[in-house]
């Protein structure tokens, strides 16, 4: 992490120049890029009630149960006049991504998730931002977040200049692809705001909804999350349809497919990060290995990580499910064996003789 500048304060009410001072504290906490915008997100309400509408945020019910406060951030933070978005660079280098999805006794981890939890850096370094313009300015309302609360993160980010929201609904910048986190921070300052990024950059291609493994994106911008191998691997507790267990192939946690396809992502650079990096091997990890963990070495394990979300027994299902994809081997049946007589979770069990009926035929 770079020095912070040192302060240097604006003249009374010179909002443009104290953007800039915050543009260049980011910096030097490590975000790779900042813009600001208002909090007028009409034009995005339609899309996300009719999405909402038709049922593709699945169990998810968070998403809607904050009504429209999602939508309208002076209402879920009263006085919000401005919002600082933030978005830092995640992708390891050398993670051998497509050379573990194609090896069927492998489990694929999505990138964001093989070091330590993105949410507790994000948050610290947001506060720490916050805590610059506190020391220049003294006492100001705001409120930082990171894939915590009812914000509309994707859209914030393309009206406050960080780039567009792709095909994939995933927000991709021109210079930097889209494997990257995004941050905010709510505040009553009337900082001077950012252009929007003016439009999608995608043209004709659909290379993203080609090569999705579960058709989850149905159509251009458009997602049924109820589908994607990230709700049903993470978001999911209960069962997993069958219909979708074989597309789900061998990826553990998370899905990085429409990324890895999209031709932005030539652009993106590797994360300076050491936290964002791989810890206990997870970017090449052996299935069964994998699945003989017992619940303290999973905790042990996945400790400071995101993975631990999901909990021991959807871990153990989304594994059972990856094996039950894996060609026929005597040692996965001997294992799926084994952990029959260990659990007894409906749920997880269910799975583990699904992939020992897919074993034995």
């Amino acid at each position: 992490m770079t020095k912070i500048p040192p302060l240097s304060p604006p003249t009374p009410m010179d909002y443009q120049q104290l953007s800039t001072m915050i543009k260049e504290w980011a910096s030097a906490l490590g975000f790779q890029q900042t813009g600001i915008t208002d909090t007028d997100l009409s034009q995005y309400e339609e899309r996300f009630m009719q999405w909402l509408a038709k049922g593709f945020h699945g169990t998810m019910d968070y998403m809607h149960k904050h009504g429209i406060k999602r939508l309208r951030p002076d209402e879920l933070i009263p006085g919000t006049l401005r919002i600082i978005s933030v978005r830092m660079d995640y992708l390891p280098p050398d993670t051998g991504m497509f050379e573990t999805l194609n090896d069927p006794q492998k489990g694929y981890i999505a990138r964001y998730a093989l070091g330590r939890d993105y949410h507790r850096l994000m948050r610290k370094r947001i506060t720490l931002l916050a805590r610059k313009i506190s020391d220049l300015i003294g006492p100001f309302g705001y409120r930082a977040f990171c894939d915590s609360a009812p914000v509309l993160e994707k859209p914030i980010a393309e009206k406050a200049g960080l780039g567009w929201i792709g095909k994939h609904t995933n927000v991709i910048n021109s210079k930097a692809g889209s494997w990257f986190f995004l941050g905010e921070i709510y505040t009553d300052i009337p900082l001077a705001i950012d252009p929007p990024t003016a439009k999608s950059h995608c043209g004709s291609c659909t290379a993203c909804i080609d090569i999705c493994p579960t058709k989850a994106i149905v159509g251009p911008y458009q997602l049924d999350a109820s589908r994607c191998v990230s709700y049903l691997t993470i978001e999911l507790r209960g069962t997993i349809p069958l219909e979708l267990r074989p597309l789900i192939r061998n990826r553990i946690f998370g899905c990085d497919d429409c990324q890895l396809i999209c031709p932005w992502n030539k652009f993106a650079k590797t994360t300076q990060e050491k936290e964002f990096h791989p810890r206990h091997q997870l970017a090449f990890p052996e299935l069964l290995t994998l699945f003989y963990w017992t619940e303290d070495e999973f905790l042990k394990y996945t400790e400071g990580s995101a993975i631990r979300r999901i909990g021991y027994e959807c871990w153990l299902r989304n594994i059972a499910v990856a094996l039950g994809n894996a060609p026929a081997d005597p040692s996965i049946v001997s294992a799926l064996k084994a952990q029959l007589l260990r659990h007894s979770s409906p749920m997880l069990l269910e799975h583990i003789e699904w992939a020992l009926q897919r074993q034995l035929t």
